[in-house]
């Protein structure tokens, strides 16, 4: 079955499909990593998105049921140069077809993934969609412009709806999920912590209620200025608890604290930047997923810690009075790089200094 891709400018590119047949609109970002489809598939942050993998062949090791990140894919498409159709994996399950019909996902295959990505590069992120219902493109611009006009809470969708509790005998973290990644609440948990998960529209008293040793401000998915009511719940506990922020709860920090954000051109998808420690002059291999960053004047009282080699963009600040660490990147605990793991470690010791203070 032929599908065809149209972005927002006009700009088609011509496949077959593969998934479930229809049609489908997103954010097409282009992302970077060799393996861990299945992780990016699942991780909330792509929330809204369709993903172009620039790596030409995916599939080959399948899909299983360990390794999701979240309890459904939340991408809107995936577009891909070779897919197989044959995985090769004693873990595998299925292939990405088969996944894909599962979840009721569209995919577009066999177009030229390295032109779309040097598009989307030259030109930054757009809207698209995938489609194999209709091939004029004039009417699917049309739709796209429509639907982009269409303000979604991306995070609201992710989020928990109700609390719930991984037990442990450590230190209780509070976890704020605005797209909490299952790898970080499996790392939390081989620490040991008492992890309370909560949802985005916790206030303030309800995350206190628990008496967290920390607290722990997730990644997710859109526009940290889209959700200003969750600043604003943040401001009320700074200075009460120590506090992690990772990705979108990093951005939702800094707005906290007096900063500012901005939208990068195409972002930065995939697990291979390089950033480096201001204090220590190590470089890290950093997985990241995210369109915006916070601007570097954010306070007096914040030290920026951490820049992105590559651009120069803040990946990670501390607070000169009160116990708070922030990274623009994830420990990254599935590409078998363990080059940022030490964030939950620090994190760890933060709280255990907080307690004996």
């Amino acid at each position: 079955m032929q599908a065809i891709l149209v972005l927002e400018d006009g700009t088609t590119f011509l496949g077959n499909a593969f998934g479930s047949p229809g049609e489908f609109f997103g954010e097409v970002v282009f992302n970077t990593c060799m393996t861990g489809y299945q992780e990016i598939i699942t991780n909330p942050s792509y929330n809204g998105q369709i993903i172009v993998m620039t790596y030409p062949l995916i599939g080959n090791y399948g899909f299983n049921n360990d390794d999701n990140e979240s309890h459904k894919p939340y991408i809107q498409g995936l577009i891909v140069k070779e897919l197989c159709d044959h995985p090769s994996n004693w873990r595998a399950t299925m292939n990405a077809d088969h996944y894909m019909k599962n979840h009721h996902i569209l995919g577009i295959k066999d177009i030229d993934t390295r032109s779309l990505a040097q598009h989307l590069r030259d030109n930054g992120n757009m809207f698209g969609m995938i489609s194999t219902e209709c091939f004029v493109t004039k009417i699917l611009i049309n739709r796209i412009k429509e639907k982009s006009q269409i303000k979604r809470k991306l995070v609201y969708e992710v989020s928990t709806k109700n609390a719930y509790r991984l037990q442990g005998e450590g230190k209780k973290v509070a976890v704020l999920d605005l797209g909490i990644r299952q790898s970080i609440l499996n790392a939390l948990h081989i620490r040991n912590c008492d992890i309370h998960v909560l949802p985005c529209t916790s206030t303030p008293e309800e995350i206190l209620a628990i008496n967290p040793d920390g607290i722990l401000i997730s990644g997710g998915p859109g526009n940290p200025k889209d959700v200003p009511e969750i600043t604003e719940n943040i401001k009320k506990f700074i200075g009460i608890k120590p506090i992690l922020g990772l990705g979108l709860g990093h951005q939702l920090l800094g707005l906290a604290l007096g900063g500012d954000t901005f939208k990068l051109p195409f972002g930065h998808h995939g697990a291979n930047y390089p950033v480096k420690d201001i204090t220590t002059g190590r470089v890290y291999i950093t997985s990241q997923n995210h369109n915006y960053v916070l601007m570097e004047n954010i306070s007096d009282d914040i030290v920026i810690t951490h820049y992105n080699i590559n651009d120069r963009t803040v990946e990670g600040f501390k607070h000169k009075k009160y116990p708070i660490i922030s990274y623009q990147y994830y420990p990254d605990t599935v590409t078998g790089l363990d080059d940022s793991t030490h964030i939950l470690d620090h994190f760890m010791q933060i709280m255990e200094v907080t307690d004996h203070a």
